[in-house]
């Protein structure tokens, strides 16, 4: 199997990123973002999909936590895209439903090339510490788009740090199940010949 690792950097008059990502990783993860919770957020990602992920972030958070967490999911997405490259004998396709406590989340994604992402329910509180709950939607919305993944999404629950929480384990293991190497198959997994 070929290296598939990306660095990416992203720098804007908002904030200034380096993301590096190894897909087929441990799950170790160095994380800072200036947003707590968004921190336990990226570690439990990388932890539940396997993925080693160092995240640095130093964004406008004397503004609020958006551009924070939107600017590290387009990093992010890019960093996926990278380093899946032409996708050569992956699996394409998961559905995962993650509970936590009693919160579900349910994903199902497809490494299609096609970014689409579509997000069903709400969060049962406005914030966790100093991270926005609405946007952990966003979050997956601006990786959808920067990974070319389409990408379901619907959570429900009782507590929005449960409810958050199931969301990014969910697409981990949803992303971790459909980047995985078939070694039944050799190119990729399309009838186009490419993804």
């Amino acid at each position: 199997m070929t290296d598939r690792t990306a660095a990416v950097s992203r720098e804007t008059a908002e904030t200034d990123i380096d993301v590096t990502l190894d897909v087929d990783g441990d799950g170790d993860s160095t994380v800072d973002t200036g947003v707590g919770f968004f921190d336990h957020m990226l570690a439990s990602f990388a932890k539940h999909g396997l993925f080693d992920l160092t995240v640095r972030c130093d964004g406008d958070l004397h503004i609020d936590d958006h551009h924070t967490v939107e600017d590290v999911a387009i990093a992010l997405g890019e960093a996926f895209d990278e380093a899946l490259g032409e996708k050569r004998g992956i699996e394409r396709f998961a559905d995962r439903r993650v509970p936590l406590d009693e919160a579900v989340a349910s994903v199902v994604v497809d490494v299609s090339g096609r970014p689409v992402y579509e997000f069903e329910g709400e969060f049962s509180q406005g914030s966790v510490g100093e991270f926005t709950s609405v946007m952990a939607a966003h979050f997956f919305r601006s990786l959808a788009t920067n990974a070319g993944l389409t990408l379901h999404c619907e959570v429900e629950g009782e507590n929005a740090h449960h409810e958050v929480e199931a969301l990014f384990k969910g697409v981990a293991r949803a992303l971790d199940d459909a980047t995985r190497i078939d070694e039944r198959r050799s190119g990729t997994p399309s009838t186009k010949g490419e993804l």
